[in-house]
């Protein structure tokens, strides 16, 4: 019976979030029972779209939950082997017991396990799935995405130029705009600390942009709208400008009506409404990373003690692509 550390939500965050909100607890995990296997997590995921849930979402003095990927360490369910691999959603803690019906095996032999959390996993089929399902591309066009040197939006940027488009992005420091144009052929990068976003999206495509991915909000999906073509779509994966705001005012947009005369649909989704494109995903995005199309980068924190550092460091730029902790050796 291991003893398995937890992360609970101690109170709930007043704008950034400080260690003080969280706690530790020692938890006695129990052999599994009939139909039940025991999972010991290797990685954990911190993602920007927990800030929001821990506003209302997430119970206090309960165990947070978030994507995890593990091995089955014992079994006694006909569908799972002791040696699997799985993932799952019950991250912050380093051992669980299931029924199975929360499990999704995976296979390692298509791309590495940590890639599962990634860009094989939820934030990559979020990519795939907001700017093609929601975003309705096609190929050549021209797409901008913001906070382009994260999880998602370094994928979108890979995918529009699988598909032949023109790609623009935006990142907070010279070393992530580097990155960009440098390893992840984008077509033009821009820091959005030190550049005017509007002057630089009219530099790099005269002619406006046909797809805008938008993660972050305010002062760049103001000058998205205002750079947009007709017919422009802008697939709305999250704004993370605003997320430790606590109820101030967000900074914008205020030409919400450039919409109007060029026909623009703006429209928000979550990964949940990709769940039948899954198996194509994964079959794309596999080979993508296996040929050199896809590249990704990953931020690994060690040690579930390190979990709170590693979601706080989100909102800081302290990632580098996928925001990771590894919990135990694979």
């Amino acid at each position: 019976m291991p003893i398995s550390k937890e992360i609970h939500l101690k109170s709930r965050p007043k704008g950034l979030p400080t260690a003080d909100n969280f706690e530790f607890v020692d938890v006695d995990i129990p052999d599994p029972g009939e139909n039940e296997v025991l999972v010991q997590n290797i990685y954990m995921s911190v993602d920007p779209y927990m800030r929001g849930r821990m506003r209302e979402d997430f119970a206090l003095d309960q165990v947070l939950a978030g994507g995890a990927v593990g091995k089955v360490v014992a079994s006694n369910n006909p569908g799972f082997a002791v040696g699997d691999y799985v993932s799952n959603f019950s991250g912050w803690r380093e051992y669980l017991t299931s029924a199975g019906s929360d499990l999704s095996k995976v296979d390692i032999s298509l791309a590495p396990l940590s890639s599962y959390l990634g860009v094989m996993g939820m934030p990559g089929l979020t990519a795939y799935g907001g700017l093609l399902v929601t975003g309705e591309l096609k190929d050549g066009e021209t797409v901008f995405v913001s906070a382009a040197s994260g999880a998602v939006g370094s994928v979108v940027g890979q995918i529009a130029k699988v598909k032949g488009c023109t790609v623009i992005g935006s990142a907070g420091s010279d070393d992530k705009v580097e990155q960009l144009t440098g390893e992840f052929g984008f077509d033009h990068a821009f820091n959005y600390k030190t550049a005017n976003p509007l002057a630089e999206l009219r530099k790099a495509a005269p002619a406006g942009i046909d797809v805008y991915f938008e993660n972050v909000g305010g002062i760049q999906l103001e000058a998205a709208l205002t750079h947009m073509k007709i017919n422009g779509r802008i697939p709305i994966c999250g704004m993370i400008s605003t997320y430790n705001d606590d109820g101030t005012p967000s900074p914008g947009p205020r030409n919400l009506t450039e919409t109007i005369y060029k026909f623009i649909t703006m429209k928000g989704f979550v990964v949940s409404a990709f769940a039948a494109q899954q198996p194509q995903f994964v079959q794309d995005m596999s080979g993508w990373i296996k040929s050199g199309k896809m590249k990704y980068h990953e931020t690994i924190f060690e040690g579930i003690e390190n979990a709170p550092a590693a979601f706080i460091g989100l909102f800081d730029g302290t990632n580098n692509g996928k925001m990771l902790v590894k919990l135990a050796q694979e």
